[in-house]
């Protein structure tokens, strides 16, 4: 009798498993947009008496109508533009949808450019060995493959939020 009643409960977990899952992959590349980007030099403070840069990214993603998704999971690489390496990857985990589009997700990397006083934060961006970014959003849903859906040079403007 105890093997019956493991089983009967084994049956049942399945089915209310594969009865919560979404209704099948989506297609990430049709069914969603990278929308509302803004991007730019994030001012990360003074770290180890120097002044702090990082690129940063802030985007919104949006979904087609009635796709059954409710949240996907991000990467974002940051590369210098020209190159193939990434120079720093973010993930994030989780970004669920709220309505048709996901609230404004914000990324910046942990990496960037640093100079000593009395340089300002805007020279650091003029400066001739300071070298352009560009960040590669990357998304998946559960066990699917990442799939790039946007990429966004990082322009020399300087964040302060």
């Amino acid at each position: 009798m105890r093997p019956i009643a493991t089983l009967s409960v084994l049956g049942l977990l399945a089915s209310a498993l594969s009865s919560s899952a979404c209704g099948g992959p989506v297609d990430l590349k049709q069914d969603t947009r990278v929308e509302d980007v803004s991007s730019g030099w994030f001012d990360a403070g003074i770290q180890d008496g120097k002044n702090k840069l990082v690129p940063s990214v802030t985007f919104r993603i949006s979904r087609s109508p009635g796709v059954d998704l409710s949240s996907i999971s991000l990467n974002v690489a940051f590369r210098f533009t020209g190159e193939q390496e990434h120079s720093d990857d973010v993930f994030v985990q989780q970004v669920t949808f709220d309505g048709e589009s996901t609230a404004p997700t914000t990324v910046r990397s942990q990496f960037g450019y640093t100079a000593e006083p009395p340089q300002t934060r805007a020279d650091m961006l003029k400066h001739g060995n300071f070298r352009d970014m560009e960040a590669l959003i990357f998304a998946k849903q559960s066990s699917s493959q990442w799939v790039e859906l946007h990429s966004v040079k990082i322009p020399r403007q300087l964040l302060t939020r």
